[in-house]
């Protein structure tokens, strides 16, 4: 992964775990004065400062604070906002319009793979309505179509992790994804600025389901996990009784929903050719996360 030119680069939610993530793989690189950090609060920003990147404020909720953040942007990240419904896509919206008015060369997106307008979990069509709206900005754009986040899972199943019993619903294979993973990769599009258009699935290279996590997880604890199917309304209420929000409680049903149609069941050698080897699968990704709890 070399820089084939000297490019200004903008990553937006810079301080995030996936910002911060592909800043570190662009520092690795290509040169740090080419890279700036859109941030919304500056002074969460300061060891990117103080590493060489230029940091800018830059808020989608203002459009004034995007024309500074991405003036002279040749390549622009845009980190998808961690927000639900026409919030998230008049916010996405924004930053769009911003990009055109600023001349970005090229909008990268971070959408998913399980982008499309009847699915039926929230995010994945907002993600396909935003690619629509990228479509038609007439930028040029590349929609990075990330695996489910690892992550995501271990937030969802960590509680059953720990007490021994993954209560679920019924669900499908899904390909979870490291984070870090994801970043390097983005990060190796930024610099490359290929593809255009909507990548394939960004995956690690096997699908698995919660029947096999509970399996793999008994066997790098050495305890065993139970895997407990129960219904999707039992497990919505379960989440809304321990204090989780209807609204949030209803989008991660409609994962396991999603799931058992077989909306996250792809996987593709397009990251590992990334990112040159192989992504980490969701073993190591247990194994990593059940050493740090014990």
């Amino acid at each position: 992964m070399e820089t084939k030119m000297e490019l200004m680069i903008v990553v937006t939610g810079a301080t995030g775990q996936l910002g911060r993530g592909v800043i570190d793989a662009l520092l690795a690189h290509t040169p740090e004065a080419s890279i700036v950090a859109s941030v919304r609060n500056t002074a969460k920003a300061d060891d990117l400062a103080g590493r060489g990147v230029a940091v800018r404020h830059g808020d989608f909720a203002n459009s004034q604070s995007l024309a500074g953040a991405f003036a002279g942007a040749d390549r622009l990240l845009l980190i998808s906002v961690d927000k639900l419904g026409d919030e998230a896509l008049r916010l996405h919206r924004r930053a769009i319009e911003a990009a055109g008015n600023a001349g970005v060369r090229q909008l990268l997106y971070t959408s998913h793979m399980g982008a499309q307008h009847g699915s039926l979990f929230a995010p994945a069509k907002q993600h396909a309505r935003t690619e629509d709206d990228l479509a038609a900005s007439g930028i040029p754009f590349t929609a990075l179509r990330h695996g489910f986040y690892a992550e995501s899972c271990l937030q969802m199943i960590g509680e059953g992790l720990a007490l021994g019993e993954l209560r679920v619903p019924e669900d499908g294979p899904v390909s979870w994804t490291a984070r870090a993973d994801l970043a390097e990769a983005d990060a190796a599009i930024l610099i490359d600025g290929r593809p255009n258009g909507i990548t394939p699935p960004l995956t690690a290279a096997e699908a698995v389901s919660m029947a096999e996590i509970a399996a793999i997880a008994s066997e790098v604890s050495g305890r065993t996990i139970r895997h407990v199917v129960i219904s999707d309304a039992a497990w919505r209420d379960a989440r809304i009784a321990a204090g989780m929000p209807e609204i949030y409680a209803e989008m991660l049903l409609g994962t396991f929903s999603a799931a058992r149609r077989g909306d996250f069941a792809a996987t593709d050698p397009t990251l590992e050719r990334l990112i040159g080897r192989p992504p980490k699968s969701m073993r190591e990704v247990l194994a990593a996360a059940l050493k740090t709890s014990a």
